[in-house]
């Protein structure tokens, strides 16, 4: 028998909805506004956008963010794949316990302390070398790898534990390689995991400022941190219609990964019966 929602919590659910997305909405309906107003609505148009493709300043700092990424999530998947399939094949629960801690430090740490300590590390590296300009793209990549790879890893150790692990060592008993096994037979069984974990590193690493602020460098700025210093003066509402271009663009991805889960949890389902 199924249970019937009350009242207040209908209510509950819809308060929180409205202060999640109505900021959202509201970014949404004046990036079409005709005016530079942000308060009042004065018609549709498609001005801004028009004027966000102009800025040149903006549409440099959106590359250098889709650029930084993207990059991260190449190479966070990668290592966390590595990562995941060592830790997996540990016969040491110990280690295994204490890899796995450490790997949840980035996500429980606060930012500002993980993006004051990078600087720091960054900056002492620098001296190492003799080299004052340290702080750039490589820094910003190190930091973003750092934060990333822990949701890469979580979402692939469990697709790990749930496949049958006798399915791979019967595929090297037939006479296939490790290797060909691994990407044959283990492979297609967790890719949903290593693209749920892509996918999360490229959101994170696209929207992250605090650390992005203290390990960036005057060479290479990031569209958060652009964005951040146009609040001294005054946010024009093409940087809205920017906004909205890229929520729109992460909502649809994350819809697609969302129906590519689904369509090989309905295989997986039909494979078992």
């Amino acid at each position: 028998m199924k249970k019937k929602t009350s009242p207040l919590s209908k209510l509950y659910i819809a308060l929180i909805f409205i202060f999640l997305y109505a900021p959202i909405a509201v970014m949404i309906l004046f990036s079409f506004n005709s005016t530079a107003s942000t308060y009042i609505f004065s018609g549709f148009s498609l001005h801004w956008f028009i004027e966000m493709f102009s800025n040149a300043a903006a549409m440099q700092a959106l590359k250098n963010t889709v650029v930084l990424a993207l990059c991260t999530a190449i190479i966070s998947s990668i290592i966390g794949l590595l990562a995941s399939v060592g830790l997996f094949n540990s016969k040491n629960k110990l280690y295994k316990r204490g890899m796995m801690t450490a790997t949840n430090i980035p996500m429980m740490n606060p930012e500002i302390v993980t993006g004051i300590a990078m600087m720091l590390l960054f900056v002492f590296a620098g001296s190492l070398i003799n080299r004052s300009d340290v702080l750039g793209f490589w820094t910003l990549l190190i930091a973003h790898v750092t934060f990333a790879l822990p949701y890469v890893i979580l979402n692939v150790m469990p697709k790990l534990r749930q496949f049958d692990m006798h399915i791979y060592e019967a595929a090297v008993d037939l006479g296939c390689k490790p290797y060909k096994a691994f990407f044959k037979v283990v492979m297609p069984e967790i890719i949903t995991g290593i693209i749920t974990g892509c996918v999360m590193s490229f959101t994170l690493s696209l929207d992250d400022f605090i650390i992005s602020y203290f390990t960036n460098g005057p060479s290479f700025q990031t569209l958060p941190i652009y964005i951040f210093s146009m609040t001294k003066k005054r946010v024009k509402p093409d940087m809205y219609a920017l906004s909205t271009l890229m929520f729109v663009v992460i909502l649809v991805l994350l819809v697609l990964m969302n129906f590519a889960q689904n369509r090989a949890e309905r295989k997986g389902k039909r494979d078992d019966r």
